[in-house]
């Protein structure tokens, strides 16, 4: 039969042995959290990126079409236009309402623009004057 060893050098053994399994469980339990948040932290930066995408090219349609009825040179009829424009590879429906302000010279213009499944990404306001605007005359010149 063996004799055993002293107390101080049992317990010297097991910490140079390693580590026991509840610690290595305790640290993997950690690690798991950890990287778990790290994945929903990304999800959540992909969503993001794509909402934020819909809804520049969104507002770049709005912006587009309130910029065409504000520098024609007819005045765009009261009342709600629809169209549809592509941009960026994706259809986009837009709705153009043109009211009359406070001021009879003034005509307020909302774009609103939706995606393909009808919901609103993007909206403009801008303002233009109500009557046509005249175009310059050639002046005939004098000799």
């Amino acid at each position: 039969m063996r004799a055993r060893a002293p107390k101080h050098e049992r317990d010297r053994r097991s910490v140079e042995n390693g580590f026991t399994l509840i610690e290595i469980m305790v640290a993997l339990a950690v690690f798991s959290l950890a990287a778990l948040a790290l994945i929903r932290l990304e999800g959540a930066t992909i969503r993001g990126a794509a909402v934020l995408d819909s809804t520049l090219t969104a507002q770049l349609v709005a912006r587009n079409v309130a910029i065409e009825a504000v520098t024609d040179a007819r005045p765009p009829a009261l009342g709600d236009t629809n169209g549809v424009d592509t941009n960026g590879g994706r259809s986009w429906q837009w709705t153009r309402h043109v009211e009359a302000t406070g001021d009879s010279r003034i005509l307020r213009i909302d774009v609103t623009v939706a995606d393909a499944a009808g919901v609103r990404q993007g909206r403009i306001t801008m303002v233009r004057a109500s009557l046509p605007v005249a175009t310059p005359t050639p002046t005939a010149a004098t000799s």
